[in-house]
């Protein structure tokens, strides 16, 4: 098992969603994150197991409720994540949607084989225990379910020219559990699933270069990222990522 650390507790208020990756970038209509959040929901409905309704969907660390407002009417929806500033506006922006504050990693409430969908976006990075939830989330979902997750790539292959300590992953003090994309798939295997995809989501942060202006370098190194977004692929290699993107199901019987 990974070696538990303790999570920054103290971080974990409405003040988060003022710094570090939401506070330097844009969060409206055609935003980066408005087209990723609808990148995300096309995936869900892509890879998710067959159904309507009745399928239910847990997002852990729901953030502002964006996605699960995209997913309200095509699944059964509940939001959990340890802010009430997040649990406000998800009820918000998600208004179908179940939301409440509480601990993501806690599936006591949920029976094994419950669930039909997980998806945790920038979440099991801030986990004391990642393995472990990974567990727990396979023994929540039922069989043919899907567990949707995106995390840093800490290797990635152009943060060499970066600042460690001030770049998209390491200035989130919260990011505890980093891992390159062999160990999540190692921990999702060991676990029981099986791995359907790994993949990159392009080399949005910049800029790498010294004497290229910041707009000309997202042209160039971001592109793949946008293409990739836009036509729902999921192509970009994991080393031209900045975040890993992971895709893995719980067997069927």
């Amino acid at each position: 098992m990974s070696h538990p650390r303790n999570a920054p507790q103290e971080h974990y208020t409405e003040d988060y969603f003022k710094k570090w990756n939401y506070a330097d970038r844009p969060l409206g209509r055609f935003s980066m994150y408005w087209f990723a959040r609808r990148y995300y929901a096309a995936l869900v409905r892509r890879y998710a197991p067959p159904g309507g309704p009745e399928r239910e969907l847990l997002e852990m660390g729901c953030g502002l409720g964006h996605l699960l407002g995209l997913l309200q009417d095509e699944f059964t929806c509940t939001g959990v994540d340890l802010i009430p500033y997040s649990i406000e506006q998800t009820r918000r922006n998600a208004p179908r949607a179940r939301a409440y504050v509480g601990d993501a990693t806690d599936f006591s409430g949920w029976r094994a084989g419950q669930l039909s969908v997980v998806v945790a976006l920038h979440l099991v990075e801030h986990l004391p225990d990642p393995q472990q939830t990974i567990v727990d989330v396979y023994r929540a979902l039922r069989p043919n379910g899907l567990f949707l997750f995106a995390t840093p790539h800490p290797e990635y292959s152009l943060r060499r020219y970066k600042d460690r300590e001030d770049d998209a992953i390491g200035k989130d003090k919260t990011h505890i559990n980093c891992h390159v994309p062999q160990v999540w798939r190692t921990w999702c295997e060991s676990a029981g699933f099986l791995v359907v995809k790994q993949f990159g989501d392009g080399l949005w942060d910049v800029p790498y270069l010294p004497l290229l202006p910041k707009s000309l370098q997202f042209v160039l190194f971001g592109l793949p990222a946008l293409a990739q977004v836009v036509t729902r692929g999921t192509f970009i290699p994991l080393s031209q990522g900045v975040n890993q993107i992971n895709i893995v199901r719980k067997p069927s019987r």
